[in-house]
């Protein structure tokens, strides 16, 4: 066994010379080709090689085409034309992928969105993005009572069995190829916070994803591997991990729990051979800390969102030499990743690079009059090429001020991103030249949650700063000026602050202060504000009653995860910063220390001390009486 992986390590541990000639040179994939072909050409070649697993129920790539045609054809009955504007609402499924095939087929674009955002929040997007009909789930589309028309899709039976579902069933022909979108047309529409208070929606051609994952240098996809789709369909990496293998004759492999735990993810894995996975920089850092085995069994890590930290960079390398480890860096306006750098253990003395530009986009370092800076010297990083999207759905002014064209660069995306470049033109980050953060690999502009709270009553004035934990995650913090009369509570603010944002933009604390210091500028001196002390306390709570036991044990687990002190059964996981990666820490530690298996979604539905003791005494009680029904001795006792 020691063999085989010193043999993998060899195979793969590589300089960065040789990856840079992997690297360079733009995308891998022919000329002029976009995703329905490149599928279309799998189905003729192999119609029977595997394409999509979701659980026990899979299709082959002749199914999918088959299903995505008769779906496209639907859609066209239906009055989709092409360049139509359609909203997509399913849970991550097989569906998801006959969906956006079936809209691309059709000539529409595909808008994903999600049933846990906030409705005013949907309904803003589906009017930016000049939504004309939404497809989904029926339940979903219900419980979302979007304002516009709506289509049910049959969930479930067009991913379930492709040769008795509706492709077949309908005689519709399977889609000619020549007939797919061109390179310009639209693929995705793709929001993302704004500093207005308005998400922004990313336009992206066909032409910017098919440029970045047909045969891609920058990571090792093979008709052999088997890619894990895990993400919500409204992060951009999602695309990649559909995308990158369908682009390629590989396999997509639908992770079927819709809140999966560190274990939920390692039993995905395992259980269907996954090679192939992207992780969010935060997701990364978590499961490098403790040794996960998912490292165990993939071969190729792409990482992204925020910066990398070398540390447990270093460690999984380590741990895991076969591993083929990518720092991916790029915004949406850019298609997932603008640049890639193939992480070896030199990299991880200091930040990790972001790399090279790749699949056909270039990148300029540039002053503030726009000139070039020399090499080792920091400046703004302005991407080209032909992996840009068109710009923001219904928002030229934006689309204008941020995609501009440059004498002798062509067209560019200002990305606000500092950064340098170093021998062989590789790329270091060094931080942003505005307030715009990354939480868990999400884009978050402060300003858009101000916009948020200043629209609650009893709310005067807000400001939203960013610390950071120990482990150098950005954490959000808002700062509440209170109207007249009774001061609002923190936890009611975040209460129905959550109900206008998505929750990777809701801040992980409240603070209620008597003012917003101003620098000199009149501008909200964030530095001072940050460094400040909540000036009054809404809370008046009681002294706290002592814990029990097992609300101790689950106490001591959040004071781990949130680093503070936890000593209330009513203390709320959210209130005290808490997110969904951190309870997916704390689901973690519980199943290690306690034994017991917790959902996310019931850790996240009553997210209080007591509460979670509650969980862990019902799963524990509920072991035992199985091991006793398994118990002959203790059958005949009762």
């Amino acid at each position: 066994m020691r063999d085989t992986d010193d043999r993998k390590a060899r195979a793969l541990t590589v300089g960065n010379e040789r990856y840079a000639e992997r690297v360079d040179g733009g995308g891998g994939g022919p000329a002029g080709s976009t995703l329905p072909e490149l599928v279309a050409g799998h189905a003729r070649r192999a119609p029977g090689a595997l394409a999509v697993m979701d659980g026990d129920t899979v299709l082959t790539y002749g199914e999918l085409v088959a299903a995505a045609g008769a779906l496209a054809g639907r859609l066209r009955r239906h009055g989709v034309r092409p360049g139509d504007r359609v909203g997509l609402l399913v849970p991550r499924s097989a569906t998801t992928v006959v969906a956006t095939l079936g809209l691309w087929w059709a000539g529409a674009v595909c808008v994903p969105l999600d049933a846990a955002h906030p409705r005013p929040r949907t309904e803003a997007m589906a009017a930016d993005a000049g939504i004309s009909l939404t497809v989904g789930e029926a339940k979903l589309l219900e419980s979302a009572g979007l304002s516009g028309p709506t289509l049910a899709l049959p969930v479930g039976e067009s991913a379930a069995d492709g040769r008795s579902g509706p492709a077949a069933a309908s005689g519709e022909a399977v889609p000619d190829p020549l007939a797919a979108p061109d390179g310009e047309a639209g693929a995705f529409i793709m929001f993302t916070s704004g500093s207005t208070g308005r998400p922004k929606g990313v336009a992206v051609p066909h032409r910017a994803v098919a440029g970045l994952l047909a045969s891609p240098r920058f990571v090792t996809v093979t008709e052999r591997d088997r890619v894990l789709f895990h993400s919500p369909a409204t992060f951009d990496a999602s695309t990649f991990e559909v995308w990158s293998a369908l682009a390629n004759g590989a396999a997509v492999v639908v992770c079927t729990v819709q809140r999966p735990s560190f274990e939920d993810l390692a039993r995905q894995v395992e259980r269907y051979g996954v090679t192939v996975a992207f992780l969010t920089t935060a997701l990364f850092h978590q499961l490098a800390a403790r040794r996960s085995r998912v490292f165990s069994v993939l071969r190729s890590v792409v990482v992204g969102g925020e910066a990398l930290a070398g540390r447990p960079a270093r460690e999984v390398l380590r741990a895991f030499p076969w591993l083929e480890l990518v720092n991916g860096y790029g915004p949406t306006e850019t298609t997932v990743f603008a640049t890639a750098h193939r992480v070896l253990d030199a990299d991880c003395d200091g930040p990790v690079p972001i790399g090279r530009p790749v699949g056909g986009a270039t990148a300029h370092v540039l002053d503030a009059e726009g000139r070039p800076v020399p090499d080792g010297e920091h400046g703004e990083l302005w991407i080209g090429g032909g992996r840009l999207a068109h710009g923001y759905a219904g928002r030229p002014e934006l689309t204008a001020e941020l995609f501009t064209e440059r004498p002798g660069l062509g067209r560019l995306y200002r990305t606000g991103d500092v950064v340098s470049a170093g021998p062989g033109g590789v790329l270091s980050f060094h931080g942003r030249t505005d307030d715009q953060v990354k939480i868990r690999g999400h884009r978050v502009e402060p300003g858009e949650i101000e916009h948020a709270l200043r629209t609650l009553e009893r709310v005067d004035d807000a400001a939203v700063t960013v610390d950071r934990t120990a482990d150098g995650e950005a954490r959000l913090v808002a700062h509440v000026v209170p109207s007249a009369g009774p001061v609002p509570r923190p936890g009611v603010l975040r209460e129905r602050l959550a109900a206008l944002l998505p929750e990777p933009l809701v801040p992980a604390e409240l603070r209620v202060v008597d003012r917003l210091p101003l620098t000199a500028s009149g501008k909200v001196d964030r530095r001072l504000l940050a460094a400040a002390p909540a000036a009054r306390s809404a809370d008046g709570a009681p002294p706290p009653a002592p814990l029990d036991p097992v609300q101790r044990a689950v106490a001591e687990v959040w004071e781990r995860a949130l680093g503070r002190e936890v000593s209330r059964a009513d203390a709320d996981f959210l209130a005290l910063g808490g997110h969904s990666l951190l309870a997916l820490v704390v689901a973690d530690d519980l199943r290690e220390e306690l034994g017991v298996e917790l959902a996310l979604a019931d850790l996240l539905a009553a997210p209080t001390v007591a509460a979670h003791a509650a969980l862990v005494q019902h799963a524990l009680l509920t072991a035992h009486d199985e091991l006793r029904a398994d118990d002959p001795e203790a059958r005949h006792d009762r």
